[in-house]
């Protein structure tokens, strides 16, 4: 991804995810998720115009429809008050696309940052899919959390040192990210559990339990 598209997602992923947490209203967003889900729609198309049957030029341009088609799709289910148990499918779809995409990132470009990113990205998407495909509810604040970290971690910090001309991949780069990735999901995932209410009689609620968190909201918006 380019450095200013990458710049714009981050925007994007940080608002969102306040508007996971609660301190954005979800129509609130719907600019800036038309505006950046544009940009990565018609950019791509003007790069692949101009790839020349080039395989890793096309490999670049591709994945950037991944965002476009989210960020349209998240700024319509803002706007328009829409059902988001398709989008939920669609991430599942890109968690999966994600993954090989890190995989080529490390394979084809040698940039083990990238993979880094990538692989957050495709775990970000999956909570996308828990969260608005299966119903689990109890994730909204940790998706929040983690689309804010994925924001400012994998998009924001390295545009601004591509832009500045200081992007320097190695595999201990890569590494950390990956590491503060996981240690940010997998802390926002224990508070999201210990937060879930408990009700008179019943264990403690989540997936599985005896709660709410089975049916799935009518609207969700996230990154």
């Amino acid at each position: 991804m380019s450095s200013v598209g990458l710049l714009y997602v981050g925007a994007v992923l940080c608002v969102n995810g306040l508007i996971q947490i609660g301190l954005v209203r979800p129509r609130g967003a719907t600019v800036l998720n038309f505006t950046v889900g544009a940009m990565q729609v018609v950019f791509p198309t003007i790069l692949l115009a101009g790839t020349d049957g080039d395989p890793a030029a096309i490999l670049a341009a591709s994945g950037l429809y991944l965002f476009g088609i989210t960020y349209l799709w998240v700024g319509a289910i803002g706007a328009f008050d829409l059902p988001a148990e398709g989008f939920g499918w669609f991430s599942l779809y890109v968690a999966v696309t994600a993954v090989v995409f890190g995989g080529a990132a490390v394979v084809l470009q040698s940039d083990p940052v990238a993979a880094a990113m990538w692989w957050l990205w495709a775990a970000l998407w999956f909570l996308f899919f828990l969260l608005d495909a299966l119903g689990c509810t109890w994730l909204r604040g940790p998706t929040g959390w983690f689309a804010i970290f994925c924001g400012l971690g994998t998009c924001t910090v390295p545009a601004l040192l591509q832009l500045l001309g200081l992007y320097a991949p190695s595999a201990a780069a890569g590494a950390a990210l990956g590491l503060a990735g996981a240690t940010v999901l997998a802390f926002a995932l224990l508070r999201g559990r210990r937060s879930l209410p408990v009700a008179a009689g019943d264990g403690a609620a989540g997936p599985g339990g005896p709660d709410s968190t089975r049916i799935p909201a009518r609207i969700v918006i996230r990154g």
